[in-house]
């Protein structure tokens, strides 16, 4: 990686430049997860690696759909709770193809901000937050409503909608540059 001076840094673009390496170096200490067989990368946002997860085409399509494709490349943090494929799968037979209507943008959207909280909520994070509530705490999602993130065994974590069972995180820590993704088992209903 090139050298620069702060001074030549604070020159080019008011200091974007030296922004720009940092934050580069920052993400390279991450580390690369695998979801579906490819390469999730923490110096990308979470549009662009669900766009390469071959389990997570559903997901995208619906993002497309709902228009949340801006929102989730802005600036977040966010933490999504990621549905694979499979998990839309386990919904009634239809369903989906009924939500990626024109006319059920609205309803999409809110179960889609449903799967968002604001911050970047890691395991590790997460595990203290519900050790602190006696195995239980509520997160408010971007859609308004809580979601319950449960403890599940020694090490294991869930999270409940309002409606349904809860479903097992998978996958935990999918870094991004603009926040994380935990990949799950199911479709949450607000």
């Amino acid at each position: 990686m090139a050298h620069f001076s702060f001074t030549a840094a604070r020159r080019l673009a008011g200091g974007a430049l030296l922004f720009a390496v940092l934050s580069t170096t920052a993400f390279a200490r991450l580390p690369i997860t695998y979801v579906g067989g490819h390469a999730m990368y923490p110096s990308k946002n979470i549009v662009q690696n669900a766009l390469h997860s071959p389990v997570h085409t559903i997901l995208v399509k619906a993002v497309v759909t709902a228009g949340l494709v801006k929102a989730l490349e802005g600036p977040g943090p966010f933490t999504v709770f990621a549905p694979t494929n499979t998990a839309f799968g386990k919904l009634p037979r239809g369903t989906v193809a009924n939500l990626l209507k024109p006319a059920n943008r609205p309803l999409l959207r809110k179960i889609l901000l449903y799967h968002v909280v604001a911050g970047r909520w890691t395991y590790g994070r997460l595990l203290r937050l519900v050790d602190r509530h006696h195995g239980r705490a509520a997160l408010k999602t971007l859609e308004g409503q809580d979601v319950w993130i449960i403890r599940n065994g020694r090490h294991n974590l869930e999270v409940k909608g309002l409606k349904d069972a809860p479903v097992q995180i998978t996958t935990y820590d999918v870094a991004q540059s603009n926040g994380v993704i935990q990949v799950v088992n199911g479709v949450l209903l607000p």
